[in-house]
């Protein structure tokens, strides 16, 4: 049992690290809402993208979602617990960072090493959508008139891409690659635009992954501090037996 004054002189050492804990775990919560307000912009903005990749990236948006769902939550938790100044909630809270901290590093070692995969992904499925492209309104052809449209850009690598389709063969080219919104483009290569999709939407995927990229791994980062603070705290009250007066 610690003696009395060994208690008193603790109190303003735990005092402190309540207080810039609970001010860690507000700006945590803070990080949650930026993660989950990031995923839904990458489900509403990056969509027509993810559409042509392969099936596991168009969970990337919904990963980030649930991700800041769970740090709401947890920051939740990690302020009910300090205001409470419980030891074993606080031992619990800095469990649950190092484990979201582990997946976070293993989910950016993973996007990292198959980074080069998703410029091949893109490309091959973006071919793929070119080559079985219909006017009817199927997923891949909507992302496909989309991207065009957005980035005024033709084809793969240019215009040409499209003469070995048979939508070409049919009907010329799709009104998605003309340089003017009233043009009727037929088979006449000076009304759309010449530059292909590919290096504009890997430009756009590249910067774009980028701040989510930056976003995640500064989460990341910032959950060491959480994790240090709420341990360092447990222990006080711990080994000083810290009551509540």
């Amino acid at each position: 049992m610690a003696s009395p004054s060994r208690r008193l002189q603790t109190k303003p050492v735990i005092t402190c690290f309540k207080s810039v804990l609970l001010i860690y775990t507000f700006i945590f919560w803070i990080t949650g809402v930026i993660l989950l307000a990031v995923g839904i912009w990458g489900k509403v903005s990056l969509e027509n993208y993810f559409s042509l990749l392969n099936e596991k990236a168009t969970n990337v948006p919904f990963v980030l979602i649930g991700t800041g769902t769970v740090i709401i939550l947890l920051g939740t938790f990690g302020c009910f617990a300090t205001c409470r100044v419980s030891a074993w909630m606080l031992k619990l809270y800095a469990m649950f960072l190092t484990l979201i901290f582990l997946v976070e590093l293993v989910a950016a070692i993973v996007g990292f090493v198959f980074r080069h995969e998703i410029k091949n992904s893109f490309k091959n499925n973006y071919e793929k959508a070119l080559k079985q492209y219909n006017s009817t309104g199927d997923y891949r052809s909507n992302a496909v008139d989309k991207i065009q449209n957005t980035l005024h850009c033709c084809g793969v690598t240019d215009y040409r891409d499209w003469t070995d389709t048979n939508y070409y063969s049919e009907k010329g080219f799709p009104k998605s690659c003309c340089k003017l919104e009233d043009c009727t483009p037929q088979r006449d290569a000076d009304k759309v635009n010449n530059e292909g999709c590919f290096i504009k939407v890997m430009t756009i995927i590249e910067s774009e992954m980028g701040v989510v990229a930056g976003i995640s791994f500064g989460v990341a980062c910032f959950q060491l501090i959480g994790i240090f603070l709420a341990y360092c705290l447990s222990r006080a009250i711990t080994n000083n037996q810290y009551e509540i007066v």
